[in-house]
C-alpha cells in the first residue's frame, strides 16, 4: 500500500487512461470481429447459393452436360464466375455423382463422395452446407441442375460453389486490422493528452503529489488548531476561504461555517479589502470589535504580480494588557515588599538610635504606635479578608502607598471569604490593582494623599469600592472613561479602566463611578458570586 501511495500522479493518470482506452479498443475489436464474422458468413452463404443458382440456370451448362463435354464447353465460364465471386471452387456433378468439373483435374470423371449431392438429387431444393475438406472447413452453396424433358422436369446434376473459411476469416482480419491501427492511433492521442493533462495538474498543484498535498492539509489543520492567534484568509473577491478556531472564539462567532461568505458579512469593523486593492501590508492595526481591542497584521498574497488574496492574523490586545497588568502587579507587589523592607529598616535604625541615646520612653512609644497600626491592618487583612490573592494585592499596595507617602486605608468593616472559582487571579489583580493605582494617580498632587479601599462579600455579590480625595472626574472624561485610549495622562494610556470594564462585564458584574461632593471619586464594582446561565 505504501508503494502504491508513492506512485507519481502522472504515472497513475497515464496508466488509467491507457488501460481504459486499451480495454475499450479490445472490447470494440471483439464486438466488431464477432459482428463481422456473423455478417460475412451470412453474406458468403447467400453469395454461394446465388452463384450456384445462376450457374445452374445457364443453358450452356445443360448443353455441356448432355454432350458430356463440360471441360471444353463450360469450364471457362465456371472459372470466370469463380474469379468474379472469389470462390474457392465450383464443382459440377451429374445425376450419377460423377464429377464433371473441379479445380483438381485428377478428380474429374471420378465418383463424388459428397453425401450432400445425394440429398440434392433426391429431395431437390437449394441449401447451404459446411463440410471439411483436406484444405480446411468449407462453406458450400449447392443447388440441383434441372432439365425439362417435355413431360416432366428432372434433376440431371448439381452445382456447388465453395468458399474456404480461412479466406473468410482472412477478410475479417483485414478489416479488424484497420480498426486496431486506428485504435492504436487513438491510444497514442490519449496518452499524449494524458501527458498534457498531468502537466497541467502538476502546475496547478505546484508540482506536489496527492499524498504530499494530503500531508500538507493535515499539517495545516493541526497548525491552525494549535495556533492561539486568530487567522482568517480571503480570496481576490473578498470571500472568506479560511478561519481558524481561535479566530471564531475571539470574535464570538458561532459554529456556523462562514467559508464562502463575504468578509463584510463576517467582520464589518475592519476593511481588509483595502489591502486587497492596494497590495500593501498593514502591521499592528488596532481595531475595536465587540468591546475588545485586537491587533491585526494583514498581508496580501501576491502571485504573478497580482494580489490573489489576503491573510490576516490577529491577537487580543485585551488579553495582552491583562497579562501585562498581572506582571505589573506582581512587580509592584515585589517593589512594595522591598519598600516595606526599606521602611522597616529605617524604623529599626531610628529605634536603634533612640536606644543608644537611652531615650527608652520615646522608643517604647514608637514601638506601641507601630504595633497598633500594624495590628489593625493585620486584623483586617488576615482575620476579615480570607482570600490569599486579595491579601497579597493589598500588602503590595500598602507598601507602595507607604513608599509614596500616601495613606491607603482598608475599611474596618471589610469582609470576604475566598473568591469563587470563576473569578481568576488575573481578574481580581486587574480590577483591584487598576482601581487603586488610578486612585494613587488621582491624589498624587494633593496635599493630603488619602485612598480608601473596601471589599464586602456577605450577600450575593462581592462589592469592591475604592475612594480617593483627588479632584474628581470631569464631565467630559466621565462620558468616555471606559473607552480604550481615553485618559488625561497622555498618549498610549487609558487601557486600565477599559480592561477593568471588560473583565467585570465578562464576569457578569457592573461598575459604577461617581464624584464625591467635597472632591474625589468613588469606583464601585459588583461581582456576582454565581455565574448565571
Amino acid at each position: 500500500m505504501h508503494k502504491l501511495k508513492n506512485i507519481p500522479l502522472q504515472t497513475k493518470i497515464l496508466g488509467l487512461i491507457s488501460t481504459l482506452i486499451l480495454l475499450i479498443i479490445i472490447l470494440l475489436a471483439c464486438i466488431f470481429a464477432y459482428l463481422q464474422s456473423v455478417d460475412t458468413r451470412d453474406h458468403v452463404k447467400q453469395l454461394a447459393l446465388q452463384s450456384a443458382k445462376s450457374i445452374s440456370l445457364m443453358p450452356e451448362l445443360r448443353d455441356a452436360i448432355e454432350q458430356k463435354d463440360i471441360e471444353t464447353q463450360f469450364r471457362p465460364i465456371a472459372e470466370q464466375v469463380k474469379d468474379q465471386v472469389h470462390a474457392a471452387d465450383i464443382i459440377i456433378e451429374n445425376r450419377e455423382g460423377i464429377i464433371y468439373s473441379h479445380t483438381n483435374p485428377s478428380l474429374v470423371g471420378q465418383k463424388s463422395l459428397d453425401e450432400t449431392s445425394y440429398q440434392m438429387l433426391v429431395f431437390g431444393g437449394a441449401n447451404n452446407f459446411e463440410v471439411v475438406r483436406e484444405e480446411g472447413s468449407v462453406l458450400m452453396g449447392k443447388v440441383p441442375i434441372m432439365a425439362d424433358n417435355g413431360e416432366y422436369t428432372q434433376v440431371i446434376g448439381t452445382v456447388s460453389v465453395e468458399f474456404l473459411e480461412r479466406d473468410i476469416y482472412e477478410s475479417i482480419y483485414k478489416r479488424v486490422k484497420i480498426i486496431i491501427i486506428a485504435s492504436l492511433i487513438v491510444l497514442l492521442l490519449g496518452i499524449t493528452g494524458g501527458i498534457f493533462l498531468t502537466k497541467s495538474i502538476r502546475k496547478d498543484t505546484l508540482g506536489l503529489e496527492p499524498h504530499e498535498i494530503a500531508a500538507l492539509y493535515r499539517e495545516r489543520s493541526a497548525i491552525l488548531l494549535s495556533v492561539k492567534e486568530g487567522i482568517i484568509a480571503i480570496d481576490e473577491n473578498g470571500f472568506l476561504t479560511l478561519i481558524n478556531h481561535s479566530a471564531k472564539s475571539m470574535l464570538n462567532l458561532n459554529e456556523k461555517d462562514f467559508i464562502g461568505q463575504h468578509i463584510q458579512h463576517v467582520l464589518q469593523d475592519i476593511n481588509i479589502e483595502d489591502v486587497l486593492q492596494t497590495g500593501k501590508t498593514a502591521h499592528n492595526v488596532e481595531v475595536l470589535i465587540n468591546d475588545k481591542m485586537f491587533i491585526f497584521n494583514i498581508i496580501p498574497i501576491i502571485e504573478g504580480g497580482n494580489v490573489v488574496g489576503v491573510v490576516s492574523s490577529f491577537r487580543d490586545k485585551t488579553e495582552l494588557k491583562k497579562l501585562m497588568n498581572t506582571i505589573t502587579e506582581v512587580r509592584d507587589y515585589s517593589d512594595g515588599l522591598r519598600a516595606q523592607t526599606h521602611e522597616y529598616a529605617n524604623k529599626l535604625y531610628l529605634l536603634s538610635g533612640l536606644l543608644q541615646l537611652e531615650r527608652y520612653q520615646d522608643a517604647l512609644e514608637f514601638i506601641q504606635k507601630e504595633s497598633i497600626t500594624h495590628q489593625q491592618q493585620n486584623e483586617i487583612l488576615f482575620n476579615q479578608i480570607h482570600d490569599a490573592n486579595v491579601q497579597a494585592i493589598l500588602l503590595g499596595k500598602l507598601g507602595k502607598a507607604s513608599e509614596k507617602k500616601m495613606m491607603l486605608e482598608i475599611d474596618a468593616d471589610s469582609y470576604v471569604d475566598p473568591l469563587p472559582s470563576h473569578i481568576e487571579v488575573t481578574d481580581i489583580v486587574t480590577i483591584i490593582g487598576n482601581l487603586i493605582d488610578n486612585a494613587f494617580d488621582a491624589v498624587a498632587h494633593q496635599k493630603e494623599k488619602r485612598v480608601a479601599f473596601s471589599i464586602m462579600g456577605l450577600g450575593n455579590d462581592i462589592i469592591i469600592e475604592v475612594t480617593d480625595n483627588g479632584k474628581g472626574i470631569s464631565d467630559d472624561l466621565l462620558a468616555s472613561l471606559f473607552t480604550p485610549g481615553s485618559s488625561s495622562k497622555g498618549e498610549n494610556r487609558g487601557y486600565g479602566l477599559f480592561n477593568v470594564k471588560s473583565i467585570v462585564g465578562s464576569l457578569g458584574g457592573t461598575i459604577e463611578v461617581s464624584n464625591e461632593p467635597n472632591g474625589g471619586s468613588i469606583f464601585t464594582v459588583y461581582l456576582p458570586k454565581k455565574v448565571s446561565g
